[in-house]
């Protein structure tokens, strides 16, 4: 699925030393909320930025993350910029983006919804002149100019690991596991499965684990994936590791499995080291989470925007090929990293969350023994 993944520094450096002018026009520069505007280099100032998030129900990160250091990074570049959110409607996204353009945006930079959403909202904006970037997530058959985020198929194999991991520690003999899927339309989530189905399906085959129930979350919806897991445990009460493709999903499981009293007692994996994750973590409840450096992510989409908006045409070393357009879209692929209870402090150390709002209550004492200080 990728041609190249570019490591963290490899991939700042390809893109602080790979912009070449392209001579493009800027954009209007009329008052953006949220934004502000200065010349470029001395010359025409640089265009605007739409941005738009997919939901804030899926994940945390969106608003609590990404908005946050998207903002942080156009500020500091003095760009024009419009953040919004679609909350999940794919009607308002098509909406938002139409006004984003109709109100002057040079470059557009979208989470999609659904693949045929995002193809459409892309397609247009390339017909208007407007630049393009898929963030996070790759829109198949799409027409985005650039495309920026982790490397989604070895977040899956992480957790794969961690899952194992875990069940042996366990000493679990033979353990049925059921699967809790992303959303069915999200590529990511088709990446996360490969990943981690790279890990689990060698152990069904060899009969060392029992394959049990495998079911997607339509929109990733917590509510839906506790209703799901409710479901499984009742198909399969001797389910004995569960792998969970995001913290939400996780968390949700671990709401079932406290109702029967056996949480902490079943594996369960997690990704995106929201702080719910990482406090189900140190209580023993959740096995493990995927943290994805979302700063990082974020520094390398604006970077790639921001010249796009003064006109500018950056370069960067790595692909991922999209079989639906048959094409290969020029990439920055971040490595993600396995968090268990031993390194929950390396997520704090690097900023992503505080201690402040992780050791509250009945957690200080875990933090404390978790080496956060």
């Amino acid at each position: 699925m990728r041609k190249g993944i570019l490591s963290i520094g490899a991939a700042a450096a390809a893109l602080t030393l790979g912009l070449t002018a392209c001579g493009g026009e800027s954009g209007d520069t009329s008052a953006q909320s949220g934004g502000t505007s200065s010349a470029a280099a001395g010359d025409a100032k640089p265009g605007k930025i739409g941005v738009i998030l997919p939901d804030s129900k899926s994940s945390a990160r969106w608003e609590s993350a990404d908005r946050k250091y998207l903002e942080e990074a156009f500020k500091a570049a003095g760009v024009q910029y419009d953040i919004q959110n679609a909350q999940g409607d794919k009607t308002a996204f098509q909406t938002i983006a139409d006004q984003m353009i109709t109100n002057g945006a040079t470059v557009l930079m979208i989470v999609n919804l659904d693949s045929g959403t995002g193809k459409a909202v892309l397609d247009k904006a390339k017909s208007q002149g407007v630049a393009t970037i898929d963030y996070d997530r790759l829109t198949l058959g799409g027409s985005a100019a650039y495309y920026v985020s982790f490397d989604n198929t070895k977040v899956g194999q992480l957790q794969g690991e961690g899952l194992v991991k875990c069940l042996t520690d366990k000493k679990a003999d033979k353990p049925i596991i059921a699967e809790l899927n992303g959303s069915p339309t999200d590529n990511n989530a088709t990446l996360f499965k490969q990943g981690y189905d790279s890990v689990l399906e060698p152990k069904y085959k060899s009969g060392e684990y029992k394959k049990g129930p495998d079911q997607s979350v339509p929109d990733w919806d917590n509510t839906q994936a506790g209703t799901i897991f409710e479901q499984m445990l009742t198909q399969e009460p001797k389910i004995a590791g569960v792998l969970a493709a995001n913290d939400g999903l996780g968390n949700a499981v671990i709401s079932v499995l406290k109702k029967q009293k056996l949480n902490g007692k079943i594996p369960v994996t997690g990704q995106d080291a929201t702080v719910q994750g990482l406090q189900n973590i140190l209580a023993g409840d959740q096995c493990m989470t995927v943290y994805k450096a979302i700063k990082k992510e974020a520094d390398a989409a604006s970077q790639l925007a921001i010249a796009l908006a003064k006109g500018e045409k950056p370069q960067v070393s790595g692909s991922v090929h999209d079989p639906e357009g048959n094409r290969d879209v020029p990439s920055v692929l971040l490595e993600p990293q396995a968090i268990y209870f031993d390194n929950v402090k390396d997520v704090v150390n690097d900023g992503f969350v505080t201690k402040d709002e992780l050791c509250t209550g009945e957690f200080a004492d875990k933090c404390t023994e978790a080496g956060i200080s």
